[in-house]
């Protein structure tokens, strides 16, 4: 038996006829190779089908043409001829092409002051098009960081000064008295709480960019906040982390405009957004407020066309999104 004898069912007639604006197969399991290094990703892969009555795409063309992702550094280059790629494989077909990226990268940090050193995960997107206007490609990072609360701060600063006002009421100030006294428990009456919250900043890549900047992104992100999470740290760093979290008090709001800033500033590429979400609540069943801003308008929400269908290559769920 060969191809010629197989049913094929796609090349039949589709009762109604109407283009779909998004037809492939998402959650794919695939390596890539960013910054020299290989991660395990999950890839969504798909087409436009412009033409109305056709049934059906070569999701295993797509597929296969993956298989370059493992072998070369990720790049706009890259993505460029794997879309070009897929749309030269449904001549006829389709007009746009898309891919999906998604993946952690791990980067070694250093401690703020010992020589230590330790692997942060930042979990990452990268979402390429390829339509008549020509390649659009999109990189979005998560940066996790702490945060001391400005609110929590002024009220334990104001519990510590009615403490010490109390403390050493009627007494004339000496120097070594109040230092003992900061050095004590007393100093130590109330403290302002910290959360652990996550940033995630997406920009626009100008068409010239020649490489992904993933890296530049964290290092740009992670300053602008100053207060990154820590890995192996030593007393000296655990100190220095708690100066930089009282020197830069923050709420969501100033998280989000401080990454605006930070987004604006990033050479040859446009922001199209900051958001801070928490990690962490610091009440039962209610958490902080995620504030941000989006540069540019979102895309539009394509609706679902039909009922999930059929399972396609390695198990991955085809999907298919009706045009708007």
């Amino acid at each position: 038996m060969n191809a010629s004898t197989l049913p094929d069912i796609a090349a039949q007639t589709a009762a109604a006829h109407l283009p779909l604006d998004w037809v492939g197969m998402a959650g794919i399991a695939q390596p890539v190779v960013l910054h020299g290094q290989r991660i395990a990703a999950r890839v969504s892969a798909g087409v436009s089908l412009d033409a109305a009555a056709a049934r059906g795409i070569h999701m295993s063309r797509l597929y296969l043409a993956l298989a370059a992702l493992e072998e070369e550094e990720l790049t706009p280059a890259l993505l460029a001829r794997l879309l070009d790629e897929f749309l030269a494989s449904h001549a006829g077909l389709s007009a746009r092409a898309q891919l999906e990226i998604r993946g952690e990268a791990l980067l070694r940090r250093p401690a703020l002051v010992s020589p230590l050193a330790g692997w942060k995960g930042y979990p990452f997107a990268v979402e390429a098009r390829l339509d008549g206007a020509g390649l659009a490609v999109e990189l979005e990072v998560a940066v996790g960081y702490s945060s001391t609360c400005p609110c929590s701060a002024a009220l334990a600063c104001q519990l510590l000064q009615q403490r010490f006002a109390a403390d050493f009421a009627g007494r004339e100030l000496e120097r070594d008295a109040v230092l003992e006294w900061l050095g004590s428990s007393a100093g130590s009456l109330a403290t302002p709480h910290s959360q652990r919250s996550t940033a995630t900043l997406r920009v626009s890549l100008a068409r010239e960019a020649a490489e992904l900047p993933l890296v530049e992104l964290i290092e740009r992100a992670e300053a602008a906040l100053g207060t990154a999470l820590q890995t192996a740290v030593k007393r000296a760093d655990e100190q220095a982390f708690a100066l930089a979290n009282g020197q830069n008090l923050m709420f969501c709001e100033d998280a989000a405009r401080r990454l605006h800033a930070a987004l604006l500033r990033q050479p040859v590429r446009r922001a199209r957004g900051a958001r801070r979400e928490p990690a962490r609540p610091r009440r039962g069943g209610r958490e902080p407020l995620a504030a941000g801003r989006r540069l540019s308008p979102p895309a539009p929400v394509r609706p679902v066309a039909g009922p999930p269908a059929p399972r396609g290559p390695a198990g991955v769920a085809p999907r298919a999104s009706s045009a708007r």
